[in-house]
């Protein structure tokens, strides 16, 4: 795998002072900051991935999903994009949890460790009423991920809810 071209100064600068201004709860400037950056540098990974960060953090899912959609086209060996987009179909207007659960199941098996995949799964099941399955898909993640770890985050997890409250959640 190359390593991506390094980006300049400039941008470097921009994408650090987007991501204060999303820890600052500010997306608009955020955005304001990302939108500076050049058309050459846009298409690398860290400036898409903060443009994803920023619709996200601004619930703003149909940018959220174009965004998603990119990172998959043009950096279809990493995984966050695939994730990125099954999240943000999720929540747009048009998708759904069963159009989510759709575009990310076919990725299991280009990335067969990441663990986020099939607890993402797993949520998605949950909230659709399908418990066995999103147990199943719970179970797998902690093969392949921390489970003390998963299992903690999980507890906490709202969309995993229905599975504590049957007591599937072990």
């Amino acid at each position: 795998m190359s390593k991506p071209p390094k980006l300049s100064h400039g941008t470097q600068f921009r994408l650090r002072a987007a991501e204060g201004w999303v820890e600052l709860e500010n997306p608009a400037e955020a955005l304001l900051e990302l939108e500076t950056i050049t058309e050459a540098e846009r298409g690398h990974l860290a400036v898409l991935e903060m443009f994803w960060r920023v619709y996200a953090e601004w619930k703003k899912w149909q940018p959220a999903y174009e965004v998603a959609a990119r990172l998959v086209e043009e950096h279809p060996e990493e995984a966050a994009g695939w994730i990125h987009r099954a999240y943000a179909l999720r929540r747009m207007k048009g998708g759904g949890l069963q159009a989510a659960f759709e575009a990310l199941l076919p990725v299991l098996k280009r990335f067969p460790l990441e663990y986020v995949i099939p607890y993402n799964l797993a949520c998605y099941c949950a909230q659709l009423d399908k418990l066995i399955e999103a147990r199943d898909w719970l179970e797998r993640a902690m093969e392949v991920g921390d489970r003390e770890e998963l299992l903690e985050m999980a507890q906490q997890d709202p969309d995993l809810e229905p599975l504590k409250a049957l007591g599937l959640l072990k």
